[in-house]
């Protein structure tokens, strides 16, 4: 035998780990979604929400830019959260043409019931499927991704 003893694992390749990692994270993202109650908020609008409740206020035209949709499609969006009472809109100061909207006590409450089900559900998963030792490469796992996601 050469210098290493037993048999290593082959040194994993980017190109198959960002491959693994994206199809993990996807189909942990699409059952993220159906932990919450059904028909709460759609995916576009909890992100909506979610963004206007850690940046703040925004016009139409910003919240569709950073979702990357058209401004008639962000309309939408902002017009059903805003029937369900989740966003208001008022009069921007700099251009009296245009309206910012803010989220509501009600958008905020229905934000956080579904971030608590979602939480809920990975915590039961990963409390169910994971013993101890599992559970800190999980939590050691996070960080390296959070590094990533920051680059």
């Amino acid at each position: 035998m050469s210098g290493t003893q037993g048999s290593a694992a082959p040194e994993p390749h980017g190109e198959r780990v960002a491959a693994d990692l994206a199809t993990v994270v996807g189909r942990l993202s699409r059952r993220l979604r159906t932990a919450s109650p059904d028909s709460l908020l759609t995916p576009t609008q909890r992100t909506v929400l979610a963004r206007l409740d850690t940046e703040g206020p925004a016009t139409t035209a910003a919240l569709a830019r950073s979702e990357y949709v058209k401004p008639q499609s962000m309309r939408l969006t902002l017009g059903a959260l805003e029937e369900r009472g989740f966003v208001a809109r008022t009069p921007d100061p700099n251009d009296g043409r245009q309206s910012v909207v803010s989220i509501t006590d009600d958008g905020r409450a229905i934000l956080v019931a579904v971030r608590a089900a979602k939480h809920s559900w990975l915590a039961q998963a990963i409390d169910a499927e994971f013993d101890p030792a599992e559970r800190r490469l999980v939590a050691e796992a996070t960080v390296l991704l959070g590094r990533l996601v920051e680059r």
